[in-house]
């Protein structure tokens, strides 16, 4: 019975403390400090964005004027850190307002109110607010790893059509911009996968064989000047990076290989449009150089070394018989069976 007395009055005084809380807060001064300390925050947070802005802007600048890849990437992870810390001083100046606010309003007030109205303004919080918090959990996460920065060029799965540049990513949300122009906005919650596009551009190598190295560079030039060039389109036009003769003494031909950079999304120009420029090219001439159709393939210098050394381990010889011997050990034991049955 004391036990259950005892809980009554704790109770009692929780709910007299919310109650005189409450009255508290509905009165026209309350509100009205309420709104001005608000009002402080958002104009101060304005004003630091404002000069984190300028910043911004200066670091994407630089980073474009640079021709060095890691002073860019680290250009562009200090324009993304600045993007970010631009929603947490806004966050963090709300949040003191609302501090001031409640000291300023209830300076002598018991603990058991503000537990009290802290536990309910989280159970409301949690209610009405469970996406924002997901989109922030998730988005401090995805900053915390380096998924992506401001300036990448990003596919964003699992919607498979969402692909473009980074302009701002918050902890609530990121948005791209396409590359036909229109701006694209999605809540980190939804971003389950990142494709990231090495230096923002697609590299594309065409591979050919021809019957003379000469005319098959001259036709890789004739077939530059029919593609369309631009930041949008094809950046950097096919230039040669590999002459190889191949094919036996009497019947050899050369192996060209040529490569270009294209804009994510436009790999089409050089994948079909180029090769389709290369055959009506090489059609009218007497005599044609092209040996087969070329072809075109992905190609990026990172990872042909990543694979290349995956292949080299894939390839080393075990502690166990190479497959090599074991076959030269199973062709030896054939013959000599054939042997004794020609013999017998």
């Amino acid at each position: 019975m004391v036990y259950i007395a005892q809980t009554e009055t704790a109770l009692d005084r929780l709910s007299n403390s919310l109650e005189t809380t409450t009255n508290r807060i509905f009165n026209l001064e309350s509100l009205s400090l309420l709104l001005l300390l608000l009002f402080g925050a958002f104009f101060l947070g304005r004003l630091v964005a404002l000069v984190l802005r300028r910043i911004n802007s200066f670091l994407s600048r630089r980073a474009d004027k640079s021709s060095h890849l890691p002073t860019v990437e680290k250009y562009r992870r200090a324009e993304t850190i600045i993007v970010i810390s631009i929603a947490l001083v806004r966050t963090f100046l709300v949040a003191l307002a609302l501090y001031l606010w409640w000291v300023l309003e209830h300076p002598g007030q018991q603990p058991t109110a503000i537990i009290g109205a802290s536990a309910l303004f989280a159970v409301i919080a949690g209610g009405v607010f469970s996406p924002v918090l997901r989109d922030l959990a998730y988005g401090s996460m995805m900053m915390t790893e380096h998924w992506f920065g401001v300036g990448d060029h990003v596919k964003i799965e699992p919607f498979g059509d969402m692909q473009g540049v980074v302009e701002r990513v918050t902890l609530r949300s990121t948005r791209i911009r396409g590359i036909n122009g229109e701006v694209i906005w999605v809540n980190n919650q939804n971003i389950q996968a990142v494709r990231v596009t090495t230096k923002g551009l697609r590299t594309i190598a065409i591979e050919l064989f021809v019957s003379d190295p000469r005319a098959g560079q001259k036709l890789i030039e004739e077939t530059d000047l029919r593609l369309p060039t631009g930041p949008l389109m094809v950046a950097k036009p096919l230039s040669i990076m590999s002459v190889n003769e191949v094919g036996h003494e009497g019947h050899s031909m050369w192996h060209v290989t040529a490569i270009a950079q294209t804009a994510p999304g436009r790999e089409w120009l050089i994948e079909k449009y180029a090769l389709e420029v290369m055959q009506e090219l090489d059609g009218k001439r007497k005599s044609p150089i092209l040996k087969s159709e070329p072809i075109a393939r992905s190609a990026d210098s990172e990872a042909e070394r990543k694979f290349a050394r995956a292949i080299r381990n894939a390839r080393k010889v075990s502690t166990k018989r190479s497959i090599t011997t074991q076959l030269q050990e199973a062709a030896r034991e054939h013959n000599q069976n054939r042997k004794k049955r020609k013999n017998s």
